[in-house]
């Protein structure tokens, strides 16, 4: 790995990094470029077309995603120019001379897919505008070599047995691509038309492999795969694996990086030191080497590193909190959604709404003679209609303490739960149960979403809270906490309301009530049974 080469303006260091490439490029080297923006990529291509050089890109856009693997296999070659933007988490392997294998598979895809994918296959936006054919034709500049007469024979005669078995032009692209991949793999197979591809696959792989091992040679001659970098990464992780491209399995190469004071990761995170060094420095094509500066762009990489961890520990800390609590709305969701029977759960819900009504307008602590127990009548009577024989005088003479008193109102719960059950039952067998399992999941599905918003809102606001010596992930903790609280029990008093006023309406009914809204259908009705009593006179 050469040292690094810094620049003051962005404008010298792209200037320094084409006479690299020409340099390298002369000397038939193959190169690879890493950008760390799309922006960054295409500037550099359009500098490398006017200084004439031959390259490919490799980045977000759909026209060279389509061909990355392309792209990256014939990256090794001799005299390859190659722009890519992170190359950390690309699969392919830049084998030096060129991939054999995947010229191969390139071929034999040339040569199959033409002939046995459906050309209507698709997504058809218009009728008048057709989506383009493909040809699936590759630039005859990327095999090393023209295949021998007898390799062409073998593919054409493998295509061949492929469209006899599967029908020509009948698969879809998806599918093809399918099965050219498990043709183009070494594993074993059962399936006589993989086979014979396979073979025809092997074959022009081995016939490239002797012109790729010629050109490998060459390449290690010239000194193997230059690496260019542009710009340091949010990680020294992803540059040191940008360089260590250029030393795959063993090959040899080398590795540049060319940067600049103007670049994103030292202007902000550079702090005064750099500020100071890009003021003191006023060429801007003289590149500066100094140790000072070495470390200060070491320190401001460190301080880019630690701040993206701090984000992510920060985020992790954060969810989770909503972790625990999703996992206890989703086991009540499961609880729901399993059970053959909600009895149980429903039972729960009544008990628990009728302590929280309790609680809500007599406190535990409340003496007796303090009791308002016509304010608690109120509203008990207004979750369930079905308590409506309650009266102080009958609380006073059931309840004697507050423990009575809870224990009265969730008999008189349950009780009025199992009422309604019966009521039901009786109007339509079975109903009941899926009404419950149906007013659970709707509560569950529509409070969980809106605690979510509410818990945005709460981190958002509770950084704020910082400057008040408050650490904001304590308050995030507690606040989070009593908003899952609060949903918990407004989905219990929402599930038992709803049992509690539950009325099914027969298919009668329905229809006896849409006549009555809707004139026109009963003298559409009149109409046919008029007609159908004159028909038959």
């Amino acid at each position: 790995d050469d040292s690094d080469v810094v620049f003051r303006a962005t404008s010298g260091k792209w200037r320094a990094a084409v006479v690299e490439i020409s340099r390298m490029n002369k000397a038939c080297r193959p190169v690879l470029v890493g950008t760390t923006s799309v922006e960054q990529s295409e500037t550099l291509s359009e500098q490398l077309r006017e200084a004439g050089i031959p390259h490919e890109v490799l980045n977000a856009k759909p026209e060279n995603v389509e061909r990355e693997a392309e792209i990256v296999a014939q990256s090794g070659r001799l005299g390859a120019v190659t722009i890519a933007t992170n190359m950390a988490g690309r699969g392919t392997d830049i084998i030096l001379g060129g991939n054999a294998e995947f010229m191969a598979r390139l071929k034999l895809r040339e040569m199959l897919m033409p002939r046995i994918v459906n050309p209507v296959d698709g997504v058809i936006v218009s009728k008048k505008q057709l989506p383009p054919r493909k040809t699936w034709k590759t630039n005859e500049s990327l095999f090393p070599c023209e295949l021998s007469e007898d390799t062409l024979s073998c593919i054409k005669d493998a295509v061949e047995v492929a469209v006899k078995e599967w029908g020509e032009k009948s698969l879809p692209e998806l599918e093809a691509e399918e099965r050219l991949s498990y043709s183009c793999e070494k594993g074993p197979t059962r399936d006589e038309v993989i086979a014979t591809l396979r073979t025809a696959f092997m074959k022009i792989a081995d016939e490239f492999k002797i012109y790729t091992e010629e050109e490998k040679k060459k390449v290690i001659a010239t000194g193997g795969l230059h690496v260019v970098g542009t710009e340091r990464h949010e990680s020294r992780r992803i540059d040191n694996q940008l360089r260590g491209r250029s030393g795959r399995q063993g090959d040899p190469g080398s590795s540049r990086f060319f940067l600049s004071l103007e670049d994103n990761i030292f202007r902000i995170f550079g702090g005064d030191r750099i500020q100071g060094l890009m003021q003191a420095f006023r060429v801007e094509d003289l590149p500066i080497e100094s140790k000072m500066l070495t470390r200060a762009l070491d320190e401001a990489q460190r301080k880019v590193e630690n701040y993206f961890f701090d984000i992510r520990k920060q985020l992790f800390e954060y969810d989770e909190v909503l972790n625990s609590q999703r996992d206890r709305v989703y086991a009540e969701r499961r609880r729901a959604l399993a059970s053959g029977s909600l009895e149980s759960l429903i039972v729960e819900y009544a008990e628990l709404t009728m302590d929280d009504i309790l609680e809500a307008n007599i406190g535990p602590g409340t003496p007796r003679e303090s009791w308002d127990l016509g304010k608690l009548i109120a509203k008990v009577q207004q979750y369930c209609y079905l308590l409506n024989d309650l009266t102080p005088e009958l609380l006073e003479s059931k309840c004697s303490s507050y423990e009575d008193l809870q224990e009265y109102l969730r008999t008189r719960g349950r009780e009025a739960y199992f009422q309604k059950a019966e009521i039901v039952e009786k109007q339509a067998p079975g109903l009941m149960k899926e009404a419950e399992r149906f007013l659970i999941l709707s509560n569950i599905d529509k409070l969980w979403k809106e605690h979510l918003q509410a818990l945005k809102f709460v981190q958002q606001a509770v950084g704020l809270r910082g400057y008040a010596q408050r650490d904001p992930l304590i308050e995030y903790k507690l606040e989070g906490y009593n908003l899952f609280l609060d949903m918990m029990a407004q989905i219990r008093r929402n599930v038992i309301y709803s049992v509690y006023q539950f009325k099914p309406v027969m298919k009668k009914q329905e229809e006896e009530s849409s006549e009555k809204k809707d004139p026109k259908k009963n003298l559409q009705k009149g109409a046919k049974k008029l007609g159908a009593a004159q028909a038959a006179s």
